[in-house]
């Protein structure tokens, strides 16, 4: 590993941290989102155990947000350490959205500090609500600058190229680019996906271990239905992203869909195996599918991988994450939407014998909505950095030209391997040892709230 040189170390040191980092942040981005609609509808129906579930969702949400900061500050040293010509070059038209960004968190910190110590201090609850909304924008916004970044990395403008140097530079130009509204609004939407998906699937799992409480079925009611909602939005967008490609980011789309000649009316290619001439085997070939996603009708022209220079086209390898990436979407979307006709499904012999009235099968499948929503989003980052291969600025600078060239950067990825597997065990052990320490019961006897557990 250590052999490796300078651009690949550095391409794997970056990958391993956004890999870590994007978790934390697309918790940290609908966590807020979810702790909102639970203290809201605890005020609105003046129910306590939806403002319970907000408190113990605040609780477990900071944890995540201290691990979030250590893993975004990594980036931000990498970027300089590991990207130096690509910061020396671009860095003008990327500055603003970085500081903003910074700006972004700090009203979220400030306000999440506000409102996590000032429980029960209001005598109208709705003015403790109203403090979270200034950590929810701020979480989104820092989301939003964030990924005005990379969309600016795929989809360059508001500079001028003279004599190979980017000059002139328009800073809001650069940050509200075409790649912009589509990727914001698909980080956005998957990050709400994902943070409804790991609170259903505890909620679940909660059932499923034969806690009958009414807290636990009023929290599963909650997320699943906002999970749904989410994962609705996120394919939604995700249309729209597949347009995006088709006219911004053509090669990209090819290579995803093993399309390599130029055509209409051209048709979707799902699975399968690339034989060594090109021809594709073993593949679900769905007609027209394709030219429906570029354009919206079968006569769209999509553009063929073969009309690009070799060396200048994606690895063929993203056709598998999007696929997957597909796959899960439509599940994301199936298992809440059963959650909601649960009247209608098949009883089973579990339903109402310790599993809160739910089909086993559903639970469990509610359960890995959350993992589920992780991968998709793993996949999502992935493809969209590896379909950009092999520019780091799309059509300007490439990945090779823009990586540092110290020989200490394999040293560097085995400290941050090292960082990286303390701070996700030590993020595990303290929140598991956190809502263990204190259960719903405990707090809501505490609390002087009825509906615990049934005896």
């Amino acid at each position: 590993m250590l052999s490796w040189d300078p651009v690949t170390l550095s391409r794997v040191l970056t990958g391993l941290t956004l890999f870590v980092h994007i978790v934390f942040a697309s918790i940290g981005v609908g966590i807020p989102m979810m702790i909102a609609l639970a203290e809201w509808r605890g005020v609105r129906k003046k129910d306590p155990h939806y403002t319970l579930l907000a408190r113990r969702w605040a609780r477990g949400f900071v944890i995540s947000v201290a691990v979030g900061v250590v893993t975004g500050t990594a980036i931000g040293l990498q970027l300089s350490l590991l990207w130096p010509t690509f910061m020396r070059v671009a860095g003008q038209a990327i500055a603003l959205p970085l500081f903003m960004e910074t700006f972004a968190f700090f009203i979220e910190a400030i306000f999440l500090g506000i409102y996590l110590y000032t429980w029960d201090r209001f005598k109208k609850p709705i003015l403790h609500l109203l403090l979270l909304i200034p950590v929810a924008i701020g979480s989104s916004a820092s989301a939003f600058f964030i990924t005005t970044l990379n969309a600016f990395m795929n989809t360059p403008q508001g500079f001028t190229l003279k004599n190979g140097v980017f000059a002139d530079f328009q800073p809001l130009v650069a940050m509200f680019n075409p790649a912009t509204p589509t990727k914001v609004s698909h980080v956005l939407a998957s990050s709400y996906t994902l943070s409804a998906g790991l609170l259903a699937g505890i909620a679940a799992f909660s059932l499923l271990r034969g806690r009958r409480g009414v807290y636990f079925k009023k929290a599963l009611k909650l997320t699943a239905t906002a999970a749904f909602v989410f994962a609705v939005s996120t394919a939604i967008i995700g249309d729209f992203s597949g347009k995006f490609l088709a006219h911004y980011q053509p090669e990209k789309l090819a290579a995803a869909e093993w399309h390599f000649e130029t055509m209409t009316k051209a048709p979707l290619i799902y699975g399968g195996v690339l034989g060594e001439n090109g021809e594709v085997k073993y593949a679900l070939e769905l007609p027209y599918a394709l030219s429906i996603l570029a354009g919206g009708t079968p006569n769209t022209n999509v553009i063929g991988l073969n009309e690009f220079p070799v060396d200048e086209r994606p690895p063929l390898l993203i056709h598998y994450m999007f696929d997957l990436k597909v796959t899960i979407g439509v599940l994301l979307v199936l298992i809440p939407f059963l959650y909601l006709l649960r009247r209608w499904l098949p009883k089973g012999k579990n339903r109402g014998k310790g599993k809160g009235g739910y089909p086993k099968w559903l639970l469990l499948g509610i359960v890995a909505l959350g993992p589920l929503a992780m991968t998709a989003i793993e996949l999502g980052w992935m493809f969209a950095e590896f379909g950009r291969q092999p520019w780091i600025v799309r059509g300007y600078m490439k990945v090779s030209e823009a990586a540092t060239t110290s020989q200490n950067v394999g040293s560097m990825l085995i400290l941050f391997i090292i960082l990286y597997l303390v701070l996700c065990a030590s993020c595990i052990t303290v929140l598991v040892k956190l809502f263990r320490g204190k259960s719903v019961d405990d707090e809501m006897r505490e609390l002087g709230i009825s509906g615990g557990e049934r005896k």
